[in-house]
């Protein structure tokens, strides 16, 4: 939960006033934000965490005015209402001070909401993209550790013994961090092997559709399992053939996780899968609740 780390802490302060870290060379950098309602550009916090040899060297963190309205949903997973903001810089303000950060560098977030939140920012508040290299530390996090029932960045952390004020942006952060710096340790695979595809793996192949069945016809996308994944095969024996992505044959993209989705919402197969249906195309984004139920 939110702790506003400049009320009582003089450092914390200093931090947040912190300008490009261009001087210090960094292995790579970090960013959370946590956003006030379910637009994606409502920044209303931002924490940066800059790595060095394995060790913190630098960290940002502000509260942010979204210029927008606060979701009493998202209030409640973060603690920062309208009140904590007021006053403070619009994403306009701090694009600077974010580019310095990120851009040219290696940048990690836990998923790719925060890159996706940082450029809907950018487009609402007309700055320019920050140009920056992405690595999502949840596939860090599922190669390193298959073994975890989940990659989420809290259960990640308990696992690893990583202290963790969840859904703070700067501690989000620095857990991340961590988690990449862990991995590396773990694996002995450096920071540019992560960047790449493993070397010699090739995803397994979709189950064959079975020759009848409730979805016979049906093309259907996976969104947060493999394509050989448990649903998947229980798709394929309904029926279904499983295809690699969302594209202008798909009938359905079913999503695991409960609605209202959560963060698949800003994957860019989600938001193709959406598109599609807006020019009329004939596919349903289905919950795995939903298609288990159909076939029920």
């Amino acid at each position: 939960m939110f702790r506003d780390a400049t009320a009582d802490d003089p450092a914390q302060a200093a931090l947040s006033g912190a300008g490009p870290a261009a001087a210090d060379e960094l292995d790579f950098v970090v960013i959370d934000v946590e956003t006030a309602c379910s637009r994606v550009s409502s920044i209303c916090q931002i924490g940066i965490v800059g790595f060095r040899a394995g060790t913190v060297a630098f960290e940002y963190e502000t509260l942010v005015d979204p210029r927008d309205h606060f979701s009493s949903f998202n209030t409640r997973i973060h603690g920062i209402a309208a009140d904590h903001v007021a006053g403070k810089p619009c994403f306009a303000d701090v694009h600077e001070v974010v580019d310095g950060h990120l851009a040219g560098r290696t940048t990690v977030a836990h998923s790719y909401f925060d890159k996706g939140a940082l450029a809907a920012a950018c487009r609402v508040h007309d700055r320019t993209m920050v140009k920056t290299t992405w690595l999502d530390s949840v596939r860090v996090a599922k190669r390193a550790w298959p073994e975890l029932p989940s990659h989420k960045l809290n259960v990640v952390s308990k696992h690893l013994g990583i202290p963790l004020r969840h859904h703070d942006a700067l501690s989000d952060a620095r857990a991340a961090g961590m988690i990449v710096v862990k991995a590396i340790d773990h694996t002995g695979i450096p920071l540019a092997g992560w960047l790449m595809p493993p070397v010699g793996q090739r995803a397994a192949p979709a189950p064959l559709p079975a020759p009848d069945g409730p979805l016979k016809g049906h093309r259907v996308a996976i969104l947060g399992q493999p394509r050989n994944g448990p649903l998947a095969h229980r798709l394929a024996g309904s029926g279904a053939r499983i295809v690699a992505g969302v594209g202008s044959t798909t009938t359905i993209l079913a999503v695991i996780g409960e609605e209202p989705f959560g963060y698949a919402r800003y994957d860019a197969q989600f938001r193709h899968a959406l598109e599609l249906q807006r020019s009329g195309r004939a596919i349903r984004i289905m919950s795995e609740r939903e298609i288990l139920e159909l076939l029920a």
